[in-house]
């Protein structure tokens, strides 16, 4: 048996545990692999598969993330940095999947000129905010502002 292949304990390729024979490792991704990647914790994906955005094989306990996962993850990402919520994002996925256009996200011209508007008020909101903390600020006999306690 090859290093890249996975034996299979039960007959038509399903281990004795409902999971999948991997017949090429070097195809997929271990959650390790992608939170490093990504810069996201081990948490975070495992909860994206609860939410059912992503869709990892398992192979004992070892999760397997193939590449339409790995992509799905950077959709996922990409629409949280856009300020979607995942039910929002999980929609998008779904009307992207079969597209050409795998980098990005099915959004209507309707839906960014919506989220632009979301995100404009919330920098707003976040900009005033700002703004009356530093009010809050005093300067100091050097010329500094200090922090009042």
């Amino acid at each position: 048996m090859k290093e890249h292949e996975f034996a299979a304990s039960g007959v038509d390729g399903r281990t004795g545990y409902g999971e999948t024979k991997i017949a090429n490792r070097s195809d997929y991704f271990t959650i390790g692999d992608l939170a490093r990647e990504f810069g996201v914790t081990l948490r975070a994906l495992r909860f994206y598969e609860d939410k059912g955005l992503l869709s990892p094989k398992r192979e004992g306990l070892t999760r397997l993330y193939s590449a339409t996962d790995r992509n799905r993850l950077v959709l996922i990402l990409k629409g949280k940095r856009y300020g979607f919520t995942l039910s929002e994002i999980k929609a998008m996925i779904a009307l992207h999947e079969g597209r050409d256009d795998a980098a990005n996200l099915a959004l209507s011209q309707e839906t960014i000129l919506q989220q632009i508007a979301v995100l404009e008020k919330q920098r707003q909101e976040i900009e005033e905010a700002i703004a009356e903390l530093r009010s809050s600020l005093q300067p100091c006999s050097s010329g500094r502002l200090a922090k009042t306690d």
